[in-house]
């Protein structure tokens, strides 16, 4: 990897050791960029996110609030979050959740959660509208070897949420949340369709009937 920062390309894989991710995080120039690693390849991201994707990524974080709150389970998220395995793997999720046993397991006081220490997410979910490919394929492995328990693409161009268990070191694709008991991804969905045609409290309501019913 080059070791001029200014010049590495944004939205690729490119071979870089853990140090040098580690300088990339710690250079200013970086404050705002998501930065993953695997396997010995760093990808920055650094585009624009837009009025599309910022709002389906505020719909799906508000309606797993509401689902977790009238179902009663305990929870507690994360928006662009950093979580860490020394020397190996590091993500920063559009969105993540610790749920159930797990909800209240990281103390205040981390700028990063150390999976060293401390468990990985239960659910993470990554909202693609320029970089499904990279979600789809790199990014589900990498969150394979962290052994997140579910993982969620939410496909803004498609207006669709694909969703994956994991399990095993491998993953598999599922209609209904298992880490949210109950929750159909299809409803998801078509909260998201309802963006399209209304604002957010209409379908927040609609959610909420849903969720009561």
């Amino acid at each position: 990897m080059s070791k001029t920062q200014t010049q590495l390309p944004t939205d690729a894989w490119i071979t870089a050791t853990w140090e040098e991710y580690i300088q990339i995080l710690e250079d200013p120039s970086y404050e705002k960029a998501k930065i993953y690693y695997h396997k010995g390849k760093l990808r920055i991201e650094m585009s624009p996110l837009g009025n599309d994707h910022a709002k389906d990524h505020a719909v799906i974080m508000g309606a797993i609030v509401l689902f977790a709150t009238t179902k009663n389970i305990a929870m507690n998220g994360r928006d662009n979050c950093t979580y860490r395995k020394t020397g190996c793997r590091a993500a920063q999720p559009d969105a993540s959740y610790y749920i159930g046993e797990n909800a209240d397991v990281i103390p205040w006081g981390n700028s990063f959660i150390d999976l060293d220490i401390y468990p990985p997410p239960t659910l993470v979910i990554e909202v693609a509208n320029t970089s499904l490919p990279d979600d789809i394929g790199k990014k589900r492995l990498l969150y394979e070897a962290l052994n997140i328990a579910e993982y969620w693409i939410v496909d803004v161009q498609n207006v669709e949420i694909i969703a994956f268990a994991i399990a095993n070191g491998g993953s598999r694709k599922i209609d209904q949340s298992q880490v949210l008991p109950g929750l159909d991804i299809s409803l998801l969905e078509e909260a998201l369709q309802r963006t399209r045609q209304t604002n957010q409290t209409q379908v927040y309501a609609w959610l909420l009937e849903q969720f009561q019913s």
